[in-house]
């Protein structure tokens, strides 16, 4: 018998996404949910697919993460986000896989993909974007720093070819909004570290992620919308600057 596999989904307010979410992991041997206190139909959502439901107070990306991971009752856990879905393609590789055994390797990682005013993002900074979702519960962990996750896992990586889909933004709209967010508390981490702020990163680092996004890693070959991307980025960039620099104004520091 192949080795079976947690699904964990963390979640709040999500009740667009989450059961594109838990219909694209059915497959899995269990799926387990921690949700944020919704104030939507999250919640009675999730509750048709699996009675291992949970609410809890929000931990951070990382916290959340590994919270979810403790509850996880199987040895293989698969972490997918409410706003995401694992394409069929990407379930048959995994099936294949484990129907012949995982081997010695500790984790599996795999593209993901992001759907962004009406279409698949194909290149830039947002593809092919690899994800270590897939890993041994007792050998893996997340890591990072505020708000962006990882999974470090003490053994050897596997990387799949297909991908996970990503519907991160339902228009440009929330993808500011979500911008915005993530370079606060991208400026508190950064502050809560000790890093502090300099004028060459705030003045040259924006400009530096555009050319990267745009140019270097073929942001242009998806029409406007590789062109809105890199933008934001570079926006979001200038906002931790700044955003850094107020928190050190605010609190007396030299800038």
């Amino acid at each position: 018998m192949r080795e079976q596999i947690s699904a964990c989904i963390t979640a709040c307010d999500e009740e667009q996404n989450i059961r594109r979410c838990l219909e694209s992991v059915k497959w899995c041997d269990e799926i387990v949910v921690v949700d944020s206190f919704s104030k939507d139909r999250t919640i009675d959502i999730c509750r048709e697919y699996t009675d291992r439901v949970v609410q809890h107070e929000w931990l951070g990306y990382i916290g959340q993460k590994n919270l979810i991971r403790g509850m996880a009752r199987h040895p293989w856990v698969l972490f997918v986000d409410a706003d995401e879905e694992v394409s069929p393609a990407l379930r048959d590789e995994i099936q294949s896989l484990f129907g012949a055994g995982a081997g010695a390797f500790a984790g599996f990682q795999f593209p993901r993909m992001v759907y962004y005013l009406g279409r698949w993002i194909r290149h830039g900074e947002w593809y092919p974007d690899i994800k270590l979702r897939l890993f041994r519960k007792d050998l893996g962990r997340s890591e990072g720093q505020e708000p962006h996750d990882r999974v470090a896992v003490n053994g050897p990586v596997k990387t799949l070819k297909a991908p996970l889909h990503h519907y991160t933004y339902n228009d440009i709209w929330e993808h500011l909004e979500t911008m915005n967010r993530f370079s606060t508390i991208t400026a508190q981490e950064k502050y809560r570290l000790g890093e502090r702020f300099r004028w060459r990163e705030f003045l040259f680092r924006p400009g530096w992620r555009f050319i990267k996004a745009y140019f270097l890693k073929g942001g242009l070959l998806d029409g406007p919308p590789g062109l809105v991307i890199a933008l934001i980025s570079m926006f979001g960039v200038y906002m931790k600057y700044a955003k850094l620099w107020e928190l050190e104004h605010r609190k007396g520091g030299a800038a």
